[in-house]
């Protein structure tokens, strides 16, 4: 069961931060993989991405300033989410931007793919 938590995220969403947010290339391939493939760790993104582990991390924490993500713990990994709360608004700008974006984001997915299920990931990346 998935849980993610974020006390923020309760806070209205003001979409001129969202639009700056996903303005980013990083930023939006990361948010859209996410939506796509429903929780991600960073060392999952990192290989997806093939970008490194503090760029990866900086842009999800500003993601998560701009309440586009929320996280949860499972032991030492930390997995990121859509916000469960996201307004319809912000899931249409998503779903525009996956169309958009849907070769790249096969693309990503394939990459994981390869990596196998979870429990490979983790001893592989993690």
């Amino acid at each position: 069961m998935r849980v993610f938590t974020e006390t923020t995220i309760l806070i209205h969403l003001e979409p001129l931060r969202v639009f700056k947010c996903l303005a980013d290339e990083t930023r939006l391939m990361l948010t859209l993989l996410i939506q796509r493939e429903g929780d991600l760790c960073v060392c999952e993104l990192t290989h997806a991405l093939e970008t490194s582990q503090p760029k990866v991390s900086r842009h999800l924490a500003q993601l998560r300033q701009c309440r586009l993500l929320a996280d949860r713990r499972d032991g030492q990994w930390v997995y990121y989410g859509i916000a469960p709360d996201l307004p319809g608004w912000a899931s249409d700008i998503l779903a525009a931007g996956a169309e958009g974006e849907a070769a790249r984001l096969e693309a990503l997915q394939a990459r994981l793919e390869r990596m196998g299920d979870r429990p490979e990931r983790r001893a592989a990346l993690c």
